[in-house]
């Protein structure tokens, strides 16, 4: 049982952190985008329209974590600016607070995580309709998320492997891991997480593609209290079948914090990549300084000196050799740490649920839930 110490400290914490303001997300480059067909997930988005589009433009799908929004994202991981300099389109489905309070994906719910229905079928549908708007070359769509919009992004991967070339999940969790809010509980923690062959058996039983499958990235700090680090193993785990790779990696090197495991096909070319970054929490890992500044340390956006965006975009050849310029100011820099509100849990049901598993209510709730606790406790009338 947790110490009553240790439980008042946090409520307290709670507090101060939901009184205090949060930073400023600046002004938006990205508009609204109207999906006029079919959205089953009602799912909101926004896009970025390049002033100058290259040839056979690229489209990066870009999914936030939960409570965020497409422009907080945004300006947190810099994608608009990198996008703005090589003319590639970016597309930010949104969740909203109707289909989910905190804001995330529902990526625990198998509605939400088949091909064909829900916000899986939304997303699809939004990429679609973006790249028919604009031309975009089909050989040339990624897609990337952060904590729940990661694990959106490898359920997308899985459930439509022929849209994409590629993908990068940011502390997230592997497709089809949890079917309910308690197994998501469970999964983020590392708990009861699924053997390699029934990983392997979700994707297969995903989609019925034959191949070629999407290169994907993952990354991963090790001091991760929201999605424990093993849901990185698992992701590996569930996708060395399909590329039909061996256990082993078949690179590993160390530098700084980071160790980068990769796994290689029979031509060589890397299929799988795992980025470990020692000491990092839970976030999108930045670097505030170097050729790959883009973006701005906020709540779940860690300057930990690695360009994650950058290095994404130059991995699937959207950078075109250009050197990034340097990222804009911080406003407000905090390690995402910092705050006790998960950025991966769903909303429970009940506000027991939510004190247990150490979540933040919504900012108006939260003195409420302090109260009852003290009131619980016997501290206060």
């Amino acid at each position: 049982m947790r110490p009553l110490s240790d439980t008042l400290a946090r409520l307290a914490a709670m507090k101060a952190r939901a009184a205090a303001p949060q930073s400023r997300s600046g002004p938006s480059r990205l508009v609204p985008f109207r999906l006029s067909g079919s959205n089953p997930g009602h799912l909101d988005a926004k896009a970025f329209i390049p002033s100058r589009p290259a040839r056979d433009a690229a489209l990066v799908v870009v999914l936030h974590g939960c409570t965020q929004t497409a422009d907080g994202y945004d300006h947190g991981s810099g994608w608009s600016t990198l996008a703005e300099e090589q003319g590639f389109f970016l597309l930010f489905p949104e969740q909203q607070r109707a289909n989910n309070p905190n804001l995330c994906f529902n990526w625990f719910l198998p509605e939400h995580t088949q091909r064909g229905r829900g916000e899986a079928a939304s997303i699809r549908g939004m990429i679609e309709a973006m790249s028919r708007a604009h031309a975009i070359d089909p050989r040339r769509v990624f897609v990337t998320g952060l904590s729940a919009g990661g694990a959106m992004a490898a359920t997308m991967l899985a459930t439509y492997p022929e849209v994409f070339a590629g993908g990068a999940i940011i502390a997230g969790l592997a497709h089809g891991v949890a079917q309910s809010v308690p197994e998501a509980f469970d999964r983020m923690r590392g708990h009861a997480l699924p053997s390699q062959g029934q990983l392997q058996g979700g994707l297969r039983s995903a989609s019925s593609h034959g191949g070629p499958w999407p290169k994907i990235s993952i990354w991963q700090g090790t001091a991760d209290n929201t999605v424990h680090a093993t849901n990185a193993d698992a992701i590996v785990d569930q996708w060395l079948e399909v590329h039909a790779l061996e256990r082993s990696p078949s690179a590993r090197r160390t530098l700084g914090s980071r160790t980068t495991s990769e796994w290689s096909g029979r031509d060589g070319e890397v299929k799988i990549t795992l980025h470990r970054i020692e000491g990092m929490g839970h976030g999108t890992p930045l670097a505030s300084t170097g050729p790959a500044a883009y973006g701005n340390p906020g709540p779940y956006m860690l300057d930990v000196g690695i360009g994650s965006t950058h290095e994404i975009a130059e991995g699937w050849g959207l950078t075109g050799g250009v050197r990034a310029r340097p990222a804009e100011q911080p406003t407000g820099a905090v390690s995402g740490d910092e705050y006790v509100r998960s950025d991966a849990m769903p909303e429970p049901a009940h506000v027991g649920e939510r004190a247990s598993a150490g979540v933040d209510a919504a900012p108006g709730k939260v003195g409420e839930i302090i109260e009852a606790a003290l009131r619980s406790a016997g501290l206060m009338k």
